[in-house]
């Protein structure tokens, strides 16, 4: 019997290394671990607001995303797909992913806010709502949620603990997640009452995913916005982590003649579009961009974006 498994075993590896010297090509038409927390992208989601409801699957069985999945998302967080031209993003719903599995995997997770419009979130913060002006809400970027038996402190402190993204917590089981840069809060630490003028200085730059094959195009969205009105600069550069001292030139698409890409309303800040080099090491890295035509001298001159990863 022993030895039945053993010849077996040799001749599931010698199938293997067949197969690895005949599709030595395979590995790049395969779907990445598109994001660093992924989960196993399986969501049961339920929205207060507007008491829709849907069991959901970011993936297929070949690891690609599932556009009905996304579509469904869309729905049950009242997000108006076709007028933005994107879905409620792909990171914070795999991050979400990730964290339910490890507190509650298949338990339902209860919304108690999704998307918000700038109208609705001026309504609920004219209210006394824990609403920030440039609210990440409003960019498809955020929920406030809870899992029925979880407690909303230890979710808050496990989330806070991988450095990733916007957490809230307000006391009691719901607490907030967000795509944009890493920071956390509590009730008395939010700053969402503040009536500090805006300006852009909380702009955040975001990608469309964290890990990137060499020579892909990579979308760059802007966040956080305040006041629309403002350029930025065709020029970018990614920055390698290991090596801050030697930016990498990328351009940004642009038909854009004057060498200041404007920025007017939503959508335009949603789509910037860049191609990687094709030559670039493996490594990780961050975008920066820089502003021009800025409406305030308080909005920053440069942001940089979340880091990304290039693989082999």
């Amino acid at each position: 019997m022993n030895n039945k498994f053993t010849l077996l075993a040799v001749i599931a590896a010698f199938l293997n290394i067949v197969a690895m010297f005949y599709c030595g090509h395979c590995s790049a038409n395969q779907p990445l671990d598109r994001f660093y927390l992924m989960g196993r992208g399986a969501l049961h989601l339920k929205n207060l607001r507007n008491e829709k409801e849907a069991r959901i699957h970011l993936l297929n069985r070949d690891g690609s995303f599932n556009e009905r999945g996304f579509d469904d998302v869309d729905r049950v967080f009242g997000f108006p797909t076709e007028e933005k031209g994107e879905h409620i993003s792909p990171r914070l719903l795999f991050m979400l992913s990730y964290f339910s599995d490890q507190v509650a995997p298949g338990k339902m997770i209860t919304i108690e806010s999704g998307y918000r419009s700038p109208d609705y979130n001026n309504k609920i913060r004219e209210k006394g709502a824990n609403a920030a002006k440039t609210s990440a809400h409003i960019d498809g970027m955020a929920l406030d949620f809870w899992i029925e038996g979880i407690d909303g402190k230890e979710l808050w402190e496990m989330v806070r603990a991988k450095n990733c993204c916007g957490v809230g917590h307000y006391g009691g089981k719901t607490i907030h997640l967000d795509a944009g840069r890493p920071r956390y809060w509590e009730a008395a630490t939010s700053g969402t009452k503040s009536e500090k003028p805006d300006d852009n200085r909380h702009i955040f730059l975001s990608t469309d995913f964290d890990r990137y094959r060499r020579g892909e195009e990579i979308t760059l969205s802007l966040s956080g916005i305040s006041t629309f009105g403002f350029g930025v600069l065709p020029a970018a550069h990614l920055y390698n982590s290991a090596d801050v001292e030697q930016p990498i030139p990328i351009a940004i698409q642009t038909k854009n003649k004057s060498g200041c890409i404007m920025i007017s309303d939503h959508k335009s800040s949603r789509f910037l579009s860049a191609s990687l080099p094709p030559k670039l090491p493996a490594g990780k890295f961050r975008v920066k961009i820089e502003f021009c035509e800025k409406p305030f001298s308080q909005m920053p001159s440069e942001v940089f974006s979340n880091e990304i990863e290039l693989i082999r």
